[in-house]
């Protein structure tokens, strides 16, 4: 086995246990490692520190599959992985509130890059690195093994992997065919899901305890949901006896699918409107129309994948936040979320509390939101807690 030597002093994340070994903190790589091979890493001083999955191209150039010197890296130890993440799983009760569920969250499960949703009886994989790249037909193997699924398909499409020299791929990886949208079942209500052309693997498992949440707090009240896509805030805010909902998208695939969702759920219309737009252009004329709502959401997109874009995404979310809170009534409710990497929570406080201060305003944090228990993150590796959310009410 080949092996990936470190500088002196620049073990210590790993003594720690974080899982990423950037190509600033390797010393020199003895034998020929293929992309994705394990390798052995050692210290300066040659004492063995763990085994982990070579990337010659990217700038985390190797991710430790195991920090134990008896646990080899083959098919055995991924079956052990993949099994005690749908413990975990199992274990959390997530089958009752949906049966659309992560099972695998990459780093945080112990398996760097190795994303897999389920939705029903099919499976989403992703691959993001060349570790999940070189074990990719044993790990649709045991998936299919350990989960009963009847087909996997693969959305290994995330711009990420271009960073590991990895083209994007789409396609069914196992079984003999499935129907591209799936209905779920999430706290009673339905969803469809577009697998094959959906955000992420088709729809946004993270938030599904927050929409839930948000369907307490609509109410009686006027809700304008922002960045809605396929209407899953919306939904739930109808259905706990919204005033209103009035959904912003950019993309019109999402909306239709978004008033098929409400047709589903056997919605009224007259309650529910779907608006096309530029989010930022739309809360501008809204703002210039004096028009007002007791519930706002702001669930962007990802301003800042990394912490280098952060300058440039806290603008963008500082300024839907400072319209929003212009928009908000007297006592309304401004929920809102970040979920790049680059901002931490900390920041994203400070963003939001930046434009409330633009704004004129005073708000409280009346509750801290976050990712739902099938996306777990790993105390040794706190990148995992990438979704930050803010339940504000406007003073």
């Amino acid at each position: 086995m080949s092996t990936l030597i470190l500088k002196p002093g620049r073990e210590k994340s790993l003594l720690r246990r974080h899982p990423w070994i950037f190509s600033g903190a390797v010393d020199k790589v003895t034998g020929n490692p293929q992309p994705g091979e394990t390798v052995e890493v050692r210290d300066a001083q040659g004492n063995w520190l763990g085994r982990a999955a070579y990337s010659p191209v990217s700038q985390i150039r190797a991710r430790v599959w195991t920090f134990d010197p008896e646990e080899t890296v083959d098919a055995d130890f991924f079956r052990r992985k993949i099994q005690s993440a749908l413990n975990r799983r199992n274990a959390a009760g997530l089958k009752q509130a949906s049966d659309a569920i992560r099972l695998v969250h990459a780093e945080s499960d112990g398996l760097p890059g190795l994303v897999v949703d389920r939705y029903g009886e099919i499976l989403v994989l992703q691959l993001l690195t060349a570790g999940c790249e070189f074990w990719r037909e044993t790990l649709a193997d045991l998936l299919l093994e350990q989960t009963g699924a009847t087909a996997i398909y693969e959305r290994s499409d995330a711009d990420v992997r271009a960073l590991e020299g990895l083209s994007a791929r789409t396609g069914l990886l196992r079984g003999s065919s499935i129907e591209p949208r799936i209905t779920i079942i999430e706290y009673g209500l339905k969803f469809l899901v577009n697998i094959e052309t959906g955000h992420k693997t088709g729809f946004y498992l993270d938030q599904r305890a927050n929409r839930k949440r948000v369907g307490e707090l609509a109410q009686g009240r006027d809700v304008l949901n922002c960045f809605c896509y396929t209407g899953g805030f919306s939904i739930y805010a109808a259905a706990g006896g919204a005033q209103s909902v009035l959904s912003v998208d950019t993309s019109s695939e999402a909306l239709a699918l978004g008033q098929e969702n409400a047709q589903l759920n056997g919605m009224q219309t007259n309650n529910l409107d779907w608006l096309e737009a530029d989010v930022f252009t739309a809360l501008r004329k809204f703002r210039d129309q004096n028009r007002s709502w007791d519930l706002i959401l702001l669930d962007p997109p990802k301003f800042a994948p990394t912490a280098a874009q952060a300058e440039k995404a806290a603008r963008g979310y500082k300024d839907i936040n400072r319209l929003a809170f212009k928009l908000l009534r007297p006592g309304g409710i401004l929920v809102t979320f970040s979920c790049s990497g680059g901002i931490d929570a900390a920041l994203f406080q400070k963003i939001v509390a930046s434009a409330a201060l633009d704004a004129g305003v005073e708000a409280q944090i009346v509750e801290y939101l976050t990712q739902g228990p099938d996306h777990p993150v790993s105390l040794h590796f706190p990148e995992g807690a990438y979704l930050k959310g803010l339940v504000l009410v406007k003073g």
